[in-house]
């Protein structure tokens, strides 16, 4: 791609960048910039990306101009010690909030004010806000449940048992993805919690998002578990983007390709695992804790 001060030039397709209006920073006016920030994003290499994210509530800044930029088919992680604005970030970026100011851009389109329904049916989907496992549905049920609300047959649920069983095939495949195929017939309240977090998971997939966010997979989880998870997110990336946010510190060093730290709300620092435990800053804000 070649960027020239009145045209953008990729793959032999001019479009012309007016300079009128312009930023008195950048040189082109937002709309330019959101054009060339698309331009870039059709290109493959940018899925989701927020310039000056900002969140104030009632004065109280929670996170301050963030700028991330996540790649196609990596995994990202989001950390930081307590009360670095990590949630908030997520939820902004999820659109269950939306930002006081600055942009969000899901391949190349500005969603900043979408709905968080909206984004999804983009392929922007936030596991576990499926929640709705459904706890005395079995776990072949819960993901046949999403498998009809991928197919928008709002009255699926009054059809027949044999007509519904169409999905049971490819609800198996997921279960069996996510490790789950020998519990099919379980209810979801009987399993284990960290089973639970991968019937979740297998929810999530069954709407076939091309990115997923995940908030905190292997949180309050033990050990075995935390294995399990991990695990089954790394087999989710193969090809997926996956963006999580996540405070247990040896899963996010197996598992990253990049790292955004957030302290007090702003970016503190951006690289891979080595990277980022090795900054100082990073290491003051974490109070020295050895994983940092």
């Amino acid at each position: 791609m070649h960027l020239t001060q009145g045209s953008c030039v990729l793959q032999e397709v001019v479009i012309y960048i007016p300079r009128t209006g312009a930023n008195k920073n950048s040189g082109y006016s937002r709309e330019t910039q959101t054009s060339i920030r698309a331009i870039m994003a059709l290109s493959g290499d940018i899925i989701l990306e927020t310039h000056g994210l900002t969140k104030e509530f009632k004065g109280f800044v929670a996170v301050k101009n963030v700028n991330i930029q996540v790649k196609r088919g990596t995994i990202h992680a989001i950390i930081g010690p307590n009360g670095a604005g990590k949630t908030t970030c997520f939820n902004l970026l999820t659109k269950f909030l939306q930002p006081t100011s600055g942009t969000i851009t899901y391949k190349g389109r500005d969603i900043t004010s979408y709905a968080a329904a909206d984004v999804a049916r983009l392929g922007l989907v936030r596991s576990f806000q499926i929640s709705a496992v459904f706890p005395h549905f079995t776990a072949l049920e819960n993901v046949r449940v999403a498998l009809q609300r991928q197919r928008g047959g709002s009255f699926d649920f009054w059809r027949s048992e044999k007509l519904l069983k169409d999905y049971d095939e490819k609800a198996r495949e997921l279960l069996n993805d996510v490790g789950l195929l020998a519990f099919e017939n379980v209810p979801a309240v009987e399993l284990a919690y960290g089973r639970k977090r991968a019937l979740e998971i297998a929810t999530t997939l069954a709407l076939d998002p091309e990115m997923i966010l995940l908030d905190e997979p292997t949180a309050g989880m033990g050990h075995e578990d935390v294995e399990r998870i991990a695990a089954l997110v790394k087999r989710v990336a193969h090809n997926k983007t996956v963006l999580m946010v996540e405070h247990n510190l040896s899963v996010v060093s197996g598992l990253s390709d990049q790292i955004t730290v957030l302290a007090r709300g702003e970016v503190l620092a951006e690289g891979d695992y080595q990277t980022v435990s090795s900054d100082p800053r990073v290491v003051e804000a974490y109070l020295g804790t050895a994983h940092a």
